[in-house]
This record gives structure tokens, sequence and C-alpha cells, in this order.
């Protein structure tokens, strides 16, 4: 099945105005950044998590404990008992118990990813709160989820989805473009 390329939606400029943002909204939202953690969802999410890390702790703003989650084994759409996932053991470094998670993932569509992220974050520990971040939200959902910060609305088609690519995953430049199958 071929792939044609749609329109780019978050170049390497645009994706840092955006981090920049969110990260200011996160510190807003929850007065301060004292109890916050930030979990990303492997891979994208992750990417996300960490950049906003360190983008908080460039500015001076503090250090904010961060983490990735592999949320293979909370999906509900594992396809075979007979064929074991690429899992890892989710040690996060830091106990979520009473703090604001940050939930963040690169694009929300159905809100299966989100759901199966809860369920990971629930197994190692009782949060005071979990807020969800995604760069873009796509819409399509087909669970009750919503992102507490978005970096972009996009609605798309069902035969269209978001090509995310990140430097720090072997791409050559960051980008988020529309892609048609």
């Amino acid at each position: 099945m071929e792939k044609k390329k749609g329109p780019v939606i978050l170049d390497e400029e645009s994706l840092a105005r955006t981090l920049v943002r969110l990260s200011h909204e996160i510190e807003e939202r929850n007065e301060g950044l004292d109890n916050v953690v930030l979990v990303g969802v492997r891979r994208g999410g992750e990417v996300v998590a960490r950049r906003l890390a360190a983008l908080i702790a460039r500015t001076g703003r503090g250090e904010v404990p961060c983490a990735g989650l592999d949320i293979t084994m909370a999906r509900d759409d594992l396809v075979s008992a007979f064929i074991l996932p690429d899992a890892r053991r989710n040690e996060l470094g830091f106990a979520p118990e009473g703090k604001t998670v940050v939930l963040c993932d690169d694009v929300l569509h159905t809100g299966r990813s989100a759901v199966a992220g809860i369920e990971a974050l629930f197994r190692l520990g009782r949060p005071a709160k979990i807020q969800l971040l995604v760069l873009v939200d796509r819409g399509g959902r087909e669970v009750p989820v919503r992102a507490d910060y978005v970096g972009k609305n996009v609605p798309t088609s069902k035969e269209e989805y978001i090509e995310v690519r990140f430097r720090e995953l072997g791409a050559g430049e960051d980008s988020l473009t529309i892609t048609r199958r």
C-alpha cells in the first residue's frame, strides 16, 4: 500500500514553539511544577515528555521527573495469545503516588493508547491526578477520552494518519505530516 505525503502540520520550529507553550500550560494549570511528573508513552510520547522536561530544566523553572511507559501489555488490541509482544518492564524511577502525572503522547486518535497508558500507570501506583498531553489530536475517538493539553487539533479522515518523525528516533529532522493510505 503506497503512502501519499500530505502537508506538514508541525515542522521543527513550530514543534519547538508548541512544546514551549505546552510546558507553560502545565505549570499554569498545576500552579507550579512541585508535584508534577512527566510520563511518556513509548516511543513518541517518551520523546515529547523528555523534551518537555529538558525545556523546563533549561529555562530554570525546575527539574521535573520524567520516564517512559511501555503500554504494550495494557492494550486491548493484542492480536494473539501465541505472539508475545516486545514488552518492557515499567520502572519509572520515581513513585507516582500522590503526584500529578502528565501522560504524554504524540498523537491522540481513538483514545485506546491513552486508556492503556492510564491502566499501565495504575499498575505502578496511585497518582493524585493524571492529565493527558498530546502534540496532535486528530479526532476519531472510540472511547471517551479528552486531552488536557493539545499542541494542535488536526481533524483527519480514516484514510489519513499522522506520520511523526523525531530526531531521537532516527529521523533527519522533526516533523509531523498528514499521510494518506
